[in-house]
């Protein structure tokens, strides 16, 4: 069957919209502080939260060691059990993202981002209940947390 210019347009439409990150499932605030303030001010209420920090990732400064650039971006991964093992129990493939990360980074005009995955696409991707106190939980604290990291304060 030939194309038309609508079918060739959907096509195209189709194509692009393919082509994008998916942020839908993402959550993106931005932090009137640095890269490296931010993620300090977020590793300081992750541990007074009582979660642990398991690692922080300055993806910057690895770029920098094979010669490389790359705006601030650093990934913090923390977590607290008593969340992610009911997770872990109701689908064991969540292993795969857990512990929670957030990014941040510095765009193009120096503008610092802070963008973590939504905890419903948590449930979505495996197979958990969405209406799990866990996801909730996780839900609600991330939001604090990052907050917090974000605050003019």
């Amino acid at each position: 069957m030939p194309s038309t210019p609508a079918r060739l347009m959907a096509a195209a439409a189709v194509t692009a919209a393919m082509a994008l990150p998916a942020s839908a499932d993402m959550i993106a605030k931005t932090s009137p502080h640095s890269v490296s303030v931010t993620i300090d001010r977020l590793t300081a209420a992750v541990e007074g939260a009582g979660a642990t920090v398991f690692a922080r990732v300055d993806h910057a400064g690895g770029a920098a060691k094979v010669d490389m650039d790359l705006r601030p971006t650093q990934l913090l991964i923390f977590g607290n059990p008593k969340l992610g093992t009911p997770a872990m129990l109701d689908g064991q493939t969540a292993g795969l993202d857990l512990p929670l990360r957030v990014l941040a980074y510095a765009d193009g005009e120096g503008v610092v981002h802070v963008t973590y995955h939504d905890p419903a696409t948590l449930a979505a991707t495996h197979g958990l209940p969405a209406d799990a106190k866990y996801i909730q939980m996780m839900t609600g604290a991330l939001d604090k947390l990052t907050e917090k990291a974000i605050a003019a304060e």
